[in-house]
């Protein structure tokens, strides 16, 4: 954190005389961000695409997205007046957090907003590999009666491994044991008393790519696990074994993923995410034993709104308050702490940098 981030939380912001210019992009749901749009201090530009926010954004002091407009240093340079970057869900990594926190840019997200649905997602997913459910679908609409072709899998008894074991690991865990699945997962940020503490099996990297039946990711994309999915661990998994991604596309090699399933060296998989997107890989989309959708882990009715209001009550707070909450690159601290801390984390940052 820099200096110039606890500049911008000066309670001077409390102190609005024009609307506050908020641009709004990636289709943030516009009831969810009402109480905001009624309050009488800001002014809500929804952009539909990327010449429309390149117009805006010179003007805003804030900027709402979801996962597809890439925040990047070069696109900062064109906001000179933003102050706020709110992500309408968990992920991060399209915004440059240091960038922003160079320029004095709080960036926020909602880390529980799409909690549940991501998590349904991913157990829908699950049944849809164990019971063939999308391929079914297709063979019977086109008027062939092949019940012998889709024979399933039950759940109960098989192991699920997560890879990752926070908020929507926990529960999909829950969803997976009241199917009396065996749930293990490896996070070497969460204690094993925790993992006991839910009736989860704690696991090496290694123990979880080895013993389990289904395998789900649930982790976000850093310089050491991108690509995670690779021949290497591919050829570590049981032939019987079931890949399952709903976190980042980043995590997965697409090419060796495909080399797995058209060799059988794994039983199946199911994608909601992808390395670009929407996938240019057309080799993803030959393989019968691979379902896949179009980045729905966060899509449903109740999520959207869920994500929009958190947001857009964080933002109020920030602007009319200078409350804090989520910020990724900034602790979260009342206004009055904040100013009371202010030179302590200026002499650490002298400190640090000498």
């Amino acid at each position: 954190m820099t200096g110039a981030v606890a500049e911008t939380m000066s309670p001077k912001l409390k102190s609005v005389k024009n609307l506050i210019k908020v641009i709004v992009a990636d289709g943030i749901d516009a009831d969810g961000l009402g109480p905001v749009n009624a309050n009488g201090t800001f002014d809500l530009v929804f952009v539909k695409d990327q010449a429309e926010l390149e117009r805006e954004i010179e003007s805003a002091s804030a900027l709402l997205v979801r996962s597809k407009t890439k925040v990047t240093a070069d696109f900062l340079k064109k906001a000179p007046n933003l102050k706020f970057v709110g992500r309408a869900g968990v992920g991060i990594d399209n915004i440059d957090v240091p960038a922003s926190t160079q320029r004095g840019i709080v960036v926020q997200n909602v880390p529980g907003g799409n909690t549940i649905s991501a998590a349904e997602h991913t157990v829908a997913l699950i049944l849809s590999l164990s019971r063939n459910i999308p391929q079914a679908d297709a063979s019977t609409r086109a008027g062939q009666w092949k019940r012998e072709k889709f024979v399933g899998t039950e759940l109960q008894g098989k192991t699920l491994g997560l890879v990752g074991f926070g908020r929507i690991g926990k529960e999909v865990a829950k969803r997976a044991q009241s199917f009396d699945m065996k749930v293990i997962a490896y996070d070497p940020f969460v204690s094993e008393a925790h993992m006991k503490s839910n009736g989860i099996h704690p696991a090496t990297l290694d123990e979880v790519f080895k013993t389990a039946d289904y395998i789900s990711l649930h982790v976000p994309v850093t310089d050491q696990n991108r690509n995670l999915i690779n021949d290497e661990t591919l050829a570590k998994m049981k032939p019987d074994a079931r890949l399952i991604n709903c976190a980042r596309g980043e995590l997965v090699d697409e090419a060796a993923l495909i080399r797995a399933l058209q060799s059988k060296k794994i039983k199946g998989a199911a994608l909601d995410v992808y390395q670009s997107e929407p996938p240019k890989n057309e080799d993803l989309f030959k393989q019968e034993n691979l379902i896949l959708t179009p980045h729905l882990g966060a899509s449903t009715e109740e999520a959207q709104v869920k994500v929009a209001l958190e947001l857009g009550s964080s933002m109020k707070d920030f602007f009319e308050r200078g409350v804090v909450r989520n910020a990724i690159n900034l602790p979260s601290l009342e206004p009055e702490v904040l100013e009371k801390a202010t030179p302590y984390l200026k002499l650490a940052e002298k400190l640090g940098r000498f």
